[in-house]
């Protein structure tokens, strides 16, 4: 059996750069061989940066490489369909970063491509590896909280993207509430069967010129019963807000934000804590090198990704239903937007 991976990256904005990173600082089997970026000048610098041995601008040259065996693919969303479905091709194994692609036609065609080619595929949701998060979906399969009745996720970001981000983010559901969406899925550990999104523009006017919206309440139905709330807001101006509850038939967990620290001052005037950590890479810092050291290990051990081809495909499901919901002002089942579902 092998020991360790070699690996390339295709893509080294913020994501990629930030997995390049980890790949080679805090996950010994894995070799980082060559990085790609059409931008050639940021691969450069990341490769510079890390000691990276080959750049390149075009990304076939990666998928060329025999030596290499698999590929993180970083690149923009449009983009990641037809990557995924060249480098299976190509016989690498595959880690992609979410969406898939805001199509199901395209994500259907690429996830048949990896079927084919019979390689291995992990998604990137990186919040199912978070500490917190995992642990509330350990004790609910474990029956800690009896039979689960209700879920509550309410996930807000602490200042909104760019517009230009927004006109192409695909909108909130598919670029924000995706996470949640996937959330949804892994803590119950059964599929919504139904959505019903309400939303507006509370935070910047000229996210809504720009087609979408910033704030949100989704509802879920699921098939096992389940009823679930999903909050998102663009904007929380006292950071990353990111919380869970479960309740269930015989109890209740919860997990709260995380913070730089747990020092509570308490004095006549005021009970004062730290707020919580700013944004998502800090909030996330170590579930992003457990998702790929997870990725790692089912090429190592030759077993099934933690988050499937699947599990990418149903949350861009879910984000059609609630973009429908929310147009049509009415609950919408999957099985609306999911024909061949």
């Amino acid at each position: 059996m092998k020991h360790t991976i070699n690996v390339g990256v295709i893509g080294t904005g913020r994501i990629g750069r930030l997995h390049a990173e980890n790949l080679m600082v805090r996950i010994p089997q894995a070799n980082l061989l060559a990085v790609s970026d059409i931008i050639v000048e940021a691969a450069e610098g990341v490769a510079a940066e890390l000691g990276v041995p080959a750049v390149y601008q075009d990304y076939r040259h990666i998928l060329d490489d025999r030596s290499i065996d698999a590929v993180l693919i970083c690149s923009s969303t449009d983009t990641h369909a037809q990557i995924m479905e060249e480098a299976a091709q190509a016989g690498k194994q595959i880690f992609c970063e979410k969406p898939i692609a805001l199509d199901l036609a395209k994500i259907d065609h690429a996830l048949a491509a990896v079927e084919r080619a019979g390689v291995k595929l992990q998604v990137g949701f990186n919040r199912r590896f978070d500490h917190n998060f995992a642990r509330v979906r350990e004790l609910v399969a474990a029956g800690e909280i009896g039979e689960p009745q209700m879920l509550r996720i309410t996930s807000r970001d602490p200042a909104p993207p760019p517009i230009e981000y927004i006109k192409v983010s695909g909108g909130i559901f598919m670029d924000m509430t995706i996470h949640d969406f996937d959330m949804a899925r892994f803590l119950i550990g059964s599929e919504v069967e139904q959505v019903y999104a309400a939303g507006g523009v509370m935070v910047d006017p000229a996210i809504g010129e720009a087609g979408d919206i910033d704030t949100t309440i989704i509802t879920l139905h699921y098939a096992n019963g389940v009823l679930g709330a999903i909050d998102n807001s663009r904007q929380a101006v006292y950071g990353y807000d990111q919380r869970v509850e479960v309740f269930g038939s015989a109890g209740m967990v919860t997990v709260s934000n995380d913070r730089p620290d747990s020092a509570v001052v308490s004095n006549a005037s005021a009970v004062r804590g730290p707020l919580p950590l700013f944004f998502f890479v800090e909030r996330y810092t170590e579930a992003y090198v457990s998702q790929l050291k997870a990725f790692v290990a089912c090429i190592l051990e030759d077993t099934l990704p933690p988050v499937t081809g699947i599990d990418g495909r149903m949350p861009v499901v879910m984000g059609y239903a609630a973009q429908k919901s929310y147009e049509e002002k009415r609950p919408v089942k999957l099985s609306e937007v999911d024909v061949s579902g």
